[in-house]
């Protein structure tokens, strides 16, 4: 099994503001090979927990051999889903849930996985290999048109027609035939529109925004009193939906007639702004340029003093 270097995004800074404690419960939803798991268990000690979700089986078994090396091992429960089925998991309750939307290091390394068009490989794109259908199957079974919808929604691309129409026609199935389309179609634009392109046909393989959608509405019954959950995500369809979850959880029920506050609000916000990498961790790490981490905490049960009879 090949080993790739791993640096997480926003490390300290994740730490210093989801603040795992000794004991505590924790959910990584998107594990990845370990990195910020890696931390949450040194944090959590050996009475804490942490259960970790990946939709991609290998790196689910890189980041088990990476964790299982800890010199102190709390309950660790590894789980081969993705994040968007987790109603369905039966998982409990935490003190801490964390999401990091990006791509793993071997998705953006390793060729084979069909996300990088640097070599001509078939065109998979799918995060669980196990099941679904690859991009280039998705390209050969569909029209047009609803190529060109997946281009201009999740790649905001304003040439989403013409590319769509071109894919239709080629139907490829490598990535370097779709480059070669790009290049064709783009000429010296391609290499801006190249990445929207792969990360249209990302999203549209993986169902990637109806499984945040689902993962965003299942946080308030995931998630103790007093906890909390944070994001990092990396592109404005991600962040905006992110953004909407967080602040709607933490807006107070309003009364319809006298717009006083019916219920106070249940969340609070931990970031007012979403943390960004420093200048010296995007130097070190470029892959985090894009990333934009959101938390909120969950208000404690209040404590209600029974009046005396």
């Amino acid at each position: 099994m090949e080993s790739y270097d791993h640096i997480p995004i926003l490390r300290p800074e994740v730490l210093s503001i989801l603040k795992p404690e000794h004991g505590n419960r924790v959910l990584d939803v998107t594990l990845g090979l370990g990195g910020h798991a890696t931390a949450f268990l040194e944090a959590i000690g050996s009475e804490g927990e942490l259960v970790g979700l990946d939709a991609d089986s290998q790196n689910l078994e890189e980041a088990r051999a990476k964790l299982s090396k800890l010199a102190k091992l709390p309950q660790l429960s590894l789980i081969h889903a993705n994040f968007g089925d987790i109603s369905s998991l039966n998982l409990g309750c935490f003190d801490i849930i964390f999401a990091d939307l990006g791509l793993s290091s071997p998705h953006v390394d390793d060729p084979a996985r069909g996300f990088t068009y640097r070599e001509n490989v078939p065109l998979d794109l799918r995060f669980d290999r196990s099941k679904g259908k690859t991009a280039a199957e998705l390209l050969e079974s569909k029209r047009a048109e609803v190529i060109a919808d997946w281009l201009r929604e999740y790649g905001e691309l304003r040439q989403a027609g013409r590319i769509a129409r071109e894919l239709s026609v080629a139907r490829p199935q490598t990535t370097g035939q779709v480059k070669a389309i790009i290049e064709q179609v783009s000429g010296r634009f391609a290499v801006k529109i190249l990445p929207l392109v792969f990360q249209a046909l990302r999203i549209a393989v993986n169902g990637e925004l109806q499984m945040l959608d689902r993962f965003l509405r299942a946080i308030p019954v995931l998630l103790k009193p007093g906890g909390r959950v944070g994001i990092i995500s990396f592109h404005s369809l991600e962040d905006r939906r992110v953004k909407q979850a967080f602040r709607l959880l933490c807006t107070p029920e309003i009364h319809p007639v006298t717009g006083a506050i019916a219920r106070a609000a249940q969340y609070l916000p931990l970031t007012k702004k979403p943390i960004v990498p420093s200048d010296a961790e995007v130097e070190a790490n470029p892959r985090s340029r894009s990333a934009k981490f959101r938390a909120i905490r969950r208000e404690p049960v209040p404590f209600v003093v029974e009046s005396e009879q």
